[in-house]
């Protein structure tokens, strides 16, 4: 019987603008770690990955996936949500929204979580692990989902704001960033929560 393995990943907890998004992979086969060495052996996490590397695996996941051996989501969660409901709350409802478009079954599912992430409780075999995008295949596919397709929507968002330099910073608080703001303003997608006690 082929076992399903998932692995979770959110990328989104530090910018200052833009959603938080929740990334997600699944492998359905007799043996998914051993399919996961064989294929994507020598990958690394998100955040050691330039962005022209991080697409060309997103390209070997989508090679795959036309195969049916692999299987990804993303799921995003807004500022407007983030304002509202803290944190946490929106990392929780991404993460639920990004399983349930993941192909798998309760009974044969096992779910490898990255940093804090925790699954709803109906699953039973979940293992969250401290770094795990530098330790587990799975949850280096899943932030890798993740951080590409964020800074994607990120440019996109960056043609109907072009003031504030999305497409360069994806919403992280740097130097250019606050720059913008302060000659600017906060646009429509800046989060408040981050910015309320920010000296601008």
């Amino acid at each position: 019987m082929s076992k399903y393995l998932i692995g979770i990943d959110e990328v989104g907890r530090g910018p200052i603008a833009g959603p938080v998004a929740i990334g997600g992979a699944v492998v359905c086969a007799q043996n998914p770690q051993k399919y996961l060495n064989k294929v994507f052996k020598g990958i690394k996490d998100s955040k050691q990955l330039s962005e022209s590397q991080r697409i060309k695996w997103l390209d070997k996941m989508n090679k795959e996936k036309e195969s049916g051996n692999i299987d990804f989501r993303v799921s995003f969660v807004s500022h407007k949500i983030v304002d509202s409901s803290g944190l946490s709350k929106s990392i929780k409802l991404a993460l639920s929204r990004t399983l349930i478009k993941l192909p798998h079954s309760l009974q044969n599912t096992t779910i490898l979580l990255d940093g804090g992430l925790k699954a709803p409780e109906i699953y039973k075999k979940q293992q969250t692990i401290i770094k795990g995008d530098e330790k587990e295949i799975i949850i280096a596919l899943a932030s890798i989902v993740a951080k590409v397709k964020r800074d994607q929507k990120m440019v996109r968002l960056s043609k109907k704001y072009p003031n504030y330099c999305f497409d360069e910073h994806k919403g992280y608080g740097t130097k250019k960033h606050y720059k913008c703001i302060k000659k600017h303003g906060v646009s429509d997608i800046h989060r408040t929560t981050f910015l309320k006690n920010l000296y601008l």
